[in-house]
C-alpha cells in the first residue's frame, strides 16, 4: 500500500485508467466481432471509429489504428462491401466559417528584389614613411 500522498493519487488514477482502457478494448472487440460476422459499411464505420477513439485516448498508437483500419478495409473489399467514408465529428459541431482565409492563401507571395551584394573595398598596401 502506498504511503506517500502522490503515490496514493497515482494508484487511484491507475485504477481509473485501467477501467477506461478495458472499456475501450471491449468496445473495439465487440465492433470487430460484429463487423466480421456481418461485413457491412455501417459495421466497418463503427469499427474504424472505435480504433480512432482508442488512438485519440492514447490506448493504441496512431499508426497501429491506421494499420488495423486498413485491414478492415481489405476485409470489406474482399466481401464486396465498400467502407463508408469517415465523417469528421468536429465538422458537425463547429459552425461554418467563411472562405475568406482560403482566398488569402491562394495569393502568390511577392517576388523579392534581386540585390547584388557589394564586395568590400580592396585594401591598399601600406606605404612606408621615411
Amino acid at each position: 500500500m502506498p504511503i506517500i500522498k502522490s503515490a496514493k493519487k497515482a494508484a487511484r488514477q491507475a485504477v481509473k485508467k485501467t477501467a477506461r482502457n478495458g472499456e475501450i478494448k471491449r468496445a473495439i472487440k465487440a465492433a470487430l466481432k460484429a463487423f466480421k460476422a456481418n461485413p457491412t459499411a455501417e459495421n466497418a464505420a463503427k469499427a474504424q471509429a472505435e480504433y480512432d477513439k482508442a488512438a485519440k485516448k492514447g490506448l493504441i498508437k496512431k499508426n497501429t489504428a491506421s494499420r488495423r483500419k486498413a485491414n478492415l478495409a481489405k476485409i470489406a473489399k474482399a466481401s464486396g462491401t465498400k467502407p463508408a467514408a469517415a465523417k469528421k465529428a468536429t465538422a458537425a459541431k463547429a459552425p461554418a466559417k467563411k472562405a475568406a482565409p482560403a482566398k488569402a492563401a491562394a495569393k502568390k507571395p511577392a517576388a523579392k528584389k534581386a540585390t547584388t551584394a557589394k564586395k568590400p573595398a580592396a585594401k591598399k598596401p601600406a606605404t612606408k614613411k621615411a
